[in-house]
């Protein structure tokens, strides 16, 4: 057993978008290796089944099947994104037989278990912690107009709802940059960017008091820029600027002051993640954005759940005729021709010099 071996418990969500904390750690995690998945409600390789891709990642039926079959891991992460954030009944015995058998917890949720004291006194009995990647941070930060000092491209990577792909578009936005040469930096603001260790730079925005959210997101670009001065800062986005439960967004508009948008849209959804509200209009949510920001949405990033690769294609033909926006799918081979585009525009708008690498304060 490695010291950083985790296996992820999503039971009977790992199909659902609220198993987005599992299929985030399935496709990259630096902070752990996964070395299984617990849901009985699916078999075979995680991977294969989360996009086609075998990453040798078994399903588990149950935390007991995980154990039969002589595995171990150190930690039990819960890579279920439920709604709200609230941790299941049923899921409450599992997470302490996992600390009975010497796993340390690692939460996203909302509920604190390092605060329940049934949990606190299981894990100091086992000698094991319990990670609240949620908790409120002790220091906070408040926002400070630095940001402007900042001499990084920014681009925010938002959305048209929650659940909807932005962290994995920024990420692979991200890593499509630097094999372009560019020195790329990700702000990750959600709890499955801090459990995939892909960057130094993360603050959990709804863990926070709402007075700080828009400073800790700018101190967490100054410090990108401080500490490494990259060429692009990538900021993921949280929820979506009109979504009636998760209105995230503007804070990153208002404190990262990007030079421009990517939009993460998944045109066969027909409602909001989790409730009965139809999805929003898409060019009016690129109206939106740009009035609030006074910066262009550049390109429109495609969720391609429940479509074939052929109805893909038909919505970026009419994106860009209609909306005048290109469209990729960075999950079906277009992260490096999206990566391409940003560049052309913030060299167009003279955001930097246009030899690669070659950054200037605006």
């Amino acid at each position: 057993m490695q010291d950083n071996d985790a296996v992820v418990f999503c039971e009977g969500r790992f199909k659902t978008l609220e198993g987005k904390t599992a299929h985030g750690l399935i496709r990259h995690s630096n902070r752990f290796n996964i070395v299984g998945v617990i849901d009985r409600t699916c078999s075979g390789d995680a991977g294969e089944a989360l996009d086609g891709t075998p990453r040798g990642i078994p399903f588990y039926g149950s935390l007991e099947d995980f154990l039969s079959k002589g595995r171990k891991a150190r930690y039990f992460v819960i890579g279920a994104a439920t709604d709200g954030g609230q941790l299941p009944d049923e899921y409450k015995p599992i997470i302490a037989k996992a600390i009975r058998n010497g796993m340390s917890i690692v939460n996203g949720l909302h509920i604190f278990l390092s605060e329940d004291p049934e949990f606190a006194s299981l894990a100091a009995e086992n000698g094991v912690r319990l990670v609240d990647v949620r908790k409120p941070p002790d220091e906070h930060h408040f926002f400070t107009g630095r940001i402007e000092t900042v001499g990084a491209a920014r681009i925010a990577v938002l959305g048209t709802d929650s659940a909807v792909g932005k962290r994995t578009t920024a990420v692979a936005l991200v890593q499509a940059l630097r094999r372009k040469g560019l020195k790329a930096e990700l702000i990750g603001t959600g709890q499955t960017s801090w459990m995939q260790g892909l960057t130094d730079y993360c603050v959990c925005m709804d863990s926070l008091v709402n007075n700080f959210v828009a400073g800790e997101i700018e101190h967490a670009a100054l410090c990108a820029w401080d500490e490494k001065k990259p060429d692009i800062i990538v900021f993921e986005g949280q929820g979506s600027i009109t979504h009636p439960a998760y209105p995230g967004g503007f804070e990153i508009l208002a404190a990262g002051r990007p030079h421009g948008i990517v939009l993460q849209h998944p045109p066969a959804r027909k409602l909001l993640d989790g409730f009965q509200y139809p999805m929003p209009d898409i060019g009016r949510e690129i109206k939106v954005l740009e009035m609030l920001s006074e910066k262009p949405v550049i390109a429109v990033t495609i969720n391609h759940e429940n479509m074939t690769r052929e109805e893909v294609e038909v919505v970026k033909r009419d994106y860009a005729a209609r909306l005048g926006k290109p469209a990729f799918d960075v999950l079906w081979g277009d992260a490096d021709a999206l990566a391409e585009c940003i560049v052309q525009h913030l060299e167009r708008e003279k955001h930097w010099s246009a030899k690669v690498g070659n950054a200037r304060p605006f």
